[in-house]
């Protein structure tokens, strides 16, 4: 008797720790989508206050497409002097003029070295790549490298360091390179934190640069990382409107992925700059922060990007859809996509100015075709970022720099405007 209630005894248990288990069993899929459980759609949890608050963010520059060419100007004016305001770049006098450090010859051009001193406590670098058949004056490009990227890649040169070992012969990679065999000046400049810039990676985890470090204690003393990184640019491009080889009224900066985001400040922020290459797919950063809800196995709901694209104020101002389509009607490529829904916001924004043909844009292969691609107004909320990527038509495998479309456009353009 005594054996069939202990028999019954841990059937009971294993019952109940079944029960248990079910009650506790945590799937991160079901938790995706954020609403409340109350009749007043309040939230208790502050994750999901702060999210409610997103959604109820409004950018101020918001591009309106039905605005007329006198409205776009003035909006176009508004959003650059808002960019200047949270970007907080300093007026620092009184330092050295940039300095070159070498300069050696490579097949078919010159590579120099250059260092500059935007700030007391700050040398910098940047590379200079110069044609030998360049005519006297030449329009010139900023490149600027993705995430993990150094200027020596995009130059084609061999890394600084054993540890930043990359394979810098590789012709997606060294956008500097495609420039100067088309016969323009390419300047080439490391992100901040990255390559050159960056602390003790080289002696550990090579190009997988600790950007966030940085971030972090740049925004504790009221700046940011974006606004810093775009400063040191904003140097380079200033010593290039001064240098006799170049001409100043062609000056064009191309950004890949990370890059981008300082290309977007430039163009916002200094109108005489000629063009831009804008080599990643357009993405609605405060959308994706809305719906990228979808919590790992801990419970931890995603932030779309780290800290190093953290700058206050930003989502209150505008968002990159806006930005890019301040841009018009100077000459502009994107290279990589995204939604049509975003994509036909910059196109308007050319239509308003009168310049549609100044625009051109591309897909990644896969989505070239239209039929291929998913096109939505409003993304569902609750998804991952894999689910992200699939809604927004981003071929992740096919990410680098589209030299294939990037060249003939540039090419095509000088000719026309050299008329």
């Amino acid at each position: 008797m005594k054996f069939i209630k202990n028999i019954m005894l841990l059937a009971f248990l294993a019952f109940s720790t079944s029960l248990m288990a079910q009650e506790t069993t945590f799937v991160p899929s079901e938790h995706g989508f954020i609403k409340s459980d109350r009749e007043d759609g309040r939230f208790i949890s502050s994750r999901r206050i702060v999210h409610a608050m997103l959604k109820n963010t409004h950018p101020k520059y918001t591009f309106n497409p039905d605005m007329n060419l006198s409205e776009f100007k003035i909006w176009q004016t508004g959003l650059r002097e808002a960019m200047k305001d949270i970007m907080c770049h300093p007026d620092i006098k009184g330092q050295p003029a940039p300095k070159l450090l070498k300069s050696e010859p490579r097949e078919g051009y010159v590579l120099e070295k250059w260092e500059f001193y935007p700030l007391p406590e700050c040398v910098s670098t940047f590379l200079v790549l110069i044609p030998e058949n360049v005519k006297k004056t030449s329009p010139a490009v900023m490149c600027i490298p993705g995430s993990g990227g150094t200027k020596e890649r995009l130059a084609g040169e061999p890394p600084l360091e054993p540890k930043f070992e990359e394979d810098y012969h590789n012709d997606k990679a060294a956008m500097a390179l495609r420039y100067v065999e088309m016969g323009i000046i390419a300047v080439v400049v490391d992100n901040a934190a990255a390559g050159e810039a960056s602390d003790l990676e080289k002696y550990t985890v090579g190009t997988s640069f600790h950007y966030d470090g940085t971030a972090r204690y740049l925004l504790e003393l009221g700046w940011s990382y974006l606004g810093y990184t775009s400063f040191l640019d904003m140097q380079v491009i200033d010593w290039m409107k001064q240098d006799k080889r170049i001409d100043k009224d062609r000056l064009i900066v191309s950004g890949f992925s990370l890059g981008t985001e300082p290309l977007m400040v430039l163009a916002s922020l200094d109108p005489s700059i000629y063009a831009f290459v804008y080599n990643d797919f357009l993405c609605n950063t405060l959308e994706r922060a809305v719906v990228m809800t979808e919590p790992d196995k801990n419970g931890i709901r995603p932030f779309p990007n780290t800290i190093r694209h953290l700058i206050p104020r930003f989502w209150n101002n505008f968002n990159f859809p806006d930005i890019v389509s301040a841009i018009a009607p100077r000459p502009l490529i994107l290279t990589e996509g995204g939604l049509d829904r975003d994509l036909n916001l910059v196109r308007k924004a050319y239509e308003i100015t009168g310049h549609p043909e100044n625009l051109e844009i591309h897909h990644y292969p896969k989505f070239s075709d239209p039929k291929s691609r998913i096109d939505l107004k409003t993304l569902p909320e609750g998804i991952n970022r894999d689910q992200y990527y699939d809604l927004v038509n981003v071929d992740r495998t096919s990410h680098y720099f589209k030299a294939i479309t990037v060249i003939p456009w540039l090419t095509k353009l000088l000719q026309r405007d050299s008329k």
